[in-house]
């Protein structure tokens, strides 16, 4: 099974986190090029669930579901909803996950995709084939939403000033294309030279919010915890602040234990369902750094499962929403 075309970025480390063994039951949520899941399939006996959204990368994997011998089974879903496809699997707990968070190398290299400004494609950017695109978000928003938009998911300290510019041309020519996005983001957003593309945040922020991305992330988290086995582990590799945040706080609320002083009695609290395997991120050395730009953001935190009772369900989200969002909400 071992001749991958694709090594995932941080690709050696997660597996050696995830530490598969023979006869082991693993999720590799996040299938894309087939990358972990070679890995994992390279160990002996090893029965494996994949998931991916984009029928593309499942069209792709379709070889090595042939050559695995029925140790493998790929399913187009959410990764957010992995406890169900394992459940319809006839698996109700399973021996470690492993999540590469984000888009993927080959998603950004298609330009018919529309999630890179580099590439002159149709503003989509949905990992799936369901759903608005960005440029149905980019059309039918409000100013302050857009605002709102790029800045929580983006991080675009001018987001008010790229979401007026996007409502005034708007209104005159739609937004259809990449190239006349990033054009007009270019235009509103100064840089100076070295500085990443001005678009960069703006782009970032609106595939996060078309593909409900950071949603998505907690959702399978809790869905992770509640169908590992205990001693069983979860490996997440993120590529940007707003999703390794999300990692290291459901983590660290999830691995707690003790609390209170002698000046205030200990309050009660859940037993801790996972005890931390990396005290601090691992991040891609130099010479991958040097191959591969892309794993100069890369952070992998992982974890090993208790055997006590998964936490409860998180607050939901007060991130703007998708749904409200198209309805004029």
């Amino acid at each position: 099974m071992s001749s991958a075309p694709h090594i995932p970025v941080l690709g050696r480390e997660a597996i050696d986190h995830l530490a598969p063994r023979e006869g082991g039951i693993y999720v590799d949520a996040t299938f894309g090029a087939g990358g972990y899941s070679r890995a994992i399939l390279d160990v002996p006996g090893t029965r494996l669930i994949a998931i991916d959204r984009d029928s593309t990368a499942i069209a792709g994997g379709a070889e090595l579901v042939e050559r695995s011998g029925g140790r493998l089974t790929l399913v187009e879903d959410r990764f957010s909803n992995l406890a169900e496809v394992c459940s319809a699997q006839g698996i109700d707990a399973v021996d470690g996950v492993v999540m590469d968070v984000g888009v993927s190398s080959m998603q950004l290299d298609q330009a018919g995709r529309g999630f890179s400004f580099r590439l002159d494609g149709p503003l989509d950017m949905r990992m799936g084939q369901e759903g608005p695109t960005a440029a149905d978000v980019v059309a039918r928003a409000s100013e302050s939403d857009l605002a709102d938009i790029i800045y929580l998911f983006g991080e675009e300290r001018h987001s008010r000033r790229v979401a007026r510019a996007i409502v005034a041309d708007r209104q005159e020519t739609p937004f259809t294309t990449t190239r006349s996005l990033a054009d007009l983001v270019g235009r509103v957003v100064r840089s100076k030279q070295g500085d990443i593309h001005p678009a960069t945040r703006t782009f970032q922020a609106l595939r996060i919010f078309v593909n409900e991305e950071l949603e998505e992330l907690q959702t399978a988290l809790a869905a992770a915890e509640r169908v590992l086995k205990p001693g069983g582990r979860l490996v997440v590799v993120s590529f940007h602040s707003l999703e390794d945040r999300i990692v290291k706080n459901f983590f660290s609320e999830r691995s707690k234990t003790g609390g209170g002083s002698r000046h205030r009695p200990e309050m009660a609290q859940t037993a801790p369902s996972f005890q931390l395997l990396t005290r601090r991120p691992v991040i891609a050395g130099e010479e991958e750094v040097a191959h591969n730009p892309r794993a100069r953001s890369a952070k992998l935190r992982a974890a090993e499962r208790t055997d006590a009772p998964a936490h409860d369900d998180r607050e939901p989200s007060s991130w703007p929403q998708l749904s409200e969002i198209m309805r004029g909400g």
